[in-house]
C-alpha cells in the first residue's frame, strides 16, 4: 500500500472524539462494573442495625465482611438492580428479577466456617415476607395469629436465597456437632461453651435498700435506658457481660446476683422447632444434631420436627405423609440423606438475639461471608466527630 495514500485517507477520516456525555458514561458503567464485582467476589460493606451481638458489635458498626474466606458464591438471582439487595431505593419494588434462576455454586475458599466465627448470612425464613411488617418473621407471625389471617391483611411474597434479609450471628456448631444449652449456657458435643468476655445475658440483680445512686453503673459501661429495667421493689434487671456483673457483685450495697435465665422444662412454643412434645425453652434446649452432607437420618415423630424443614424447603425435595410413612418426591422412605452442610448460630447477646434456637439450622447457601473487621462505628449522641467511636475503628472481629 501506498505509504503518502494511506495517511492522506486517514487523515481525511481522523477517530470521531467522545463527547463529554459518552466518557461520563463510559466511566460510570466502568465504576459500576468494578464495584459488583468486588462486592460479589471479594469483600462487602455492611453495617450493624440490631443489638443481637451486642457487646461485641454494636449497633452503628460498619463491617467489611470476606466473601473470598468461605469462598464467594455465585450469584443465584443474577439479574438485579446494581448496589440494591432486595428493595429499590426511594422507589421500592423489587430490585431484582426472579424469572432467572441459578443453581447453587460456590468458588473455592480459604478455609471452612469454624466455631466461633462471625458470619454474614441470608436469613432462612426469609423465603416468605409479609411486606408490610418486613420486620417480623412471617413463619411466627402465622404461628401466632393464623396463616388466613395474615394472608388477608399483608402483602405476602417470596423470595430467592440470595436476596433474602443478611442476619450476622456467632457460629456456634457446625454440620454433625451436637448442640444443646442447660441453664443459658451452651454446650457442644457435649463441652460447656461459655460465653465470650464481650458476649452478655441478663441478670436479676437485688439492692439492699432503695438508695442507689446508678450513675456508678454508667461509670462502668451500662447504658441506663437500654441495660437497667426495673422487676421488683429493690430488684432491676442488668444486660451486661460476665466482666461487668462481677463488678456489680463487688459493691458493698448489691444483695445477689443471679442470671435471669428462663426455668428447665417451662416451654416456649416460639422456640425451635416449635414441637409441643418438647419442653423446651430458649435457656434450655435441646439436644439437636446438626445435619452435614452425607448425614443419613431415620425419618420418624422425633426427628421429622428438626429435620422437615431442612428436607422439604432448604434441600428442595416434596414432603409427604401418608398414614404412618413418609414420602420423598414420591417414594416411600424412612431415611434421608442431606445435600448440604448446616450450622447453628446465635446472638452474643442472648437474650435479645432472634438467632437458630428460633428458627433452626442455617444451610450452606445462605452463607454470605466471614466478618473481618470494623472500618467505621458511630452512635447517634453528640457532634459529628464525638458520635464517632474512635476506639473501634479498624477493630478486628474475633
Amino acid at each position: 500500500m501506498n505509504w503518502k495514500f494511506w495517511q492522506k485517507n486517514k487523515d481525511a477520516n481522523p477517530t470521531k472524539k467522545k463527547s463529554k456525555g459518552r466518557e461520563w458514561a463510559d466511566a460510570i458503567i466502568f465504576a459500576v462494573v468494578a464495584a459488583t464485582i468486588i462486592r460479589v467476589f471479594f469483600i462487602e460493606a455492611y453495617t450493624i442495625p440490631t443489638g443481637s451481638m451486642e457487646r461485641s458489635l454494636l449497633v452503628g458498626d460498619f463491617l467489611f465482611v470476606s466473601k473470598v474466606n468461605y469462598g464467594a458464591r455465585i450469584p443465584m438471582t443474577p439479574v438485579a438492580f446494581p448496589f440494591a439487595h432486595h428493595t429499590m431505593p426511594v422507589t421500592g419494588g423489587k430490585a431484582y428479577y426472579d424469572g432467572i434462576q441459578w443453581k447453587y455454586r460456590r468458588l473455592p475458599g480459604l478455609s471452612d466456617i469454624k466455631r466461633n466465627d462471625v458470619v454474614v448470612f441470608n436469613f432462612p425464613e426469609g423465603d416468605t415476607v409479609a411486606l408490610e411488617q418486613q420486620d417480623h418473621d412471617y413463619y411466627e407471625m402465622v404461628r401466632s395469629l393464623g396463616r388466613e389471617t395474615i394472608h388477608n391483611q399483608y402483602t405476602v411474597i417470596s423470595r430467592p436465597v440470595d436476596k433474602r434479609e443478611n442476619y450476622i450471628k456467632r457460629c456456634i456448631g457446625i454440620g454433625g456437632d451436637v448442640v444443646s444449652m442447660s441453664n443459658g449456657v451452651v454446650s457442644v458435643n457435649g463441652k460447656p461453651e461459655k460465653l465470650k468476655p464481650t458476649g452478655q445475658i441478663s441478670y436479676a440483680v437485688e439492692f439492699k435498700s432503695a438508695d442507689v445512686n446508678f450513675k456508678v453503673f454508667e461509670d462502668m459501661g451500662f447504658n441506663l435506658q437500654q441495660d437497667i429495667t426495673g422487676l421488683a421493689e429493690n430488684t432491676y434487671e442488668f444486660t451486661g457481660t460476665e466482666p461487668m456483673m462481677n463488678e456489680v457483685r463487688k459493691l458493698n450495697f448489691v444483695k445477689s446476683v443471679k442470671e435471669n435465665t428462663v426455668p428447665a422444662g417451662e416451654q416456649e412454643l416460639a422456640v425451635y422447632p416449635h414441637d409441643p412434645n418438647r419442653k423446651w425453652n430458649v435457656d434450655n434446649f435441646g439436644p439437636i444434631t446438626i445435619p452435614k452432607e452425607g448425614m443419613t437420618v431415620t425419618l420418624d415423630s422425633v426427628t421429622m420436627p428438626l429435620y422437615e424443614r431442612a428436607i422439604r424447603i432448604y434441600e428442595g425435595n416434596k414432603l409427604e405423609k401418608s398414614g404412618n410413612d413418609w414420602l420423598i418426591n414420591g417414594v416411600k422412605t424412612n431415611t434421608y440423606t442431606f445435600k448440604m452442610n448446616y450450622f447453628w448460630m446465635m446472638g452474643d447477646n442472648r437474650h435479645n438475639s432472634l438467632d437458630s434456637r428460633y428458627w433452626g439450622f442455617v444451610p450452606e447457601d445462605h452463607i454470605v461471608g466471614k466478618a473481618l473487621f470494623i472500618w467505621m462505628s458511630y452512635n447517634t449522641d453528640g457532634s459529628f466527630f464525638s458520635k464517632i467511636r474512635w476506639n473501634r475503628l479498624l477493630r478486628g472481629i474475633h
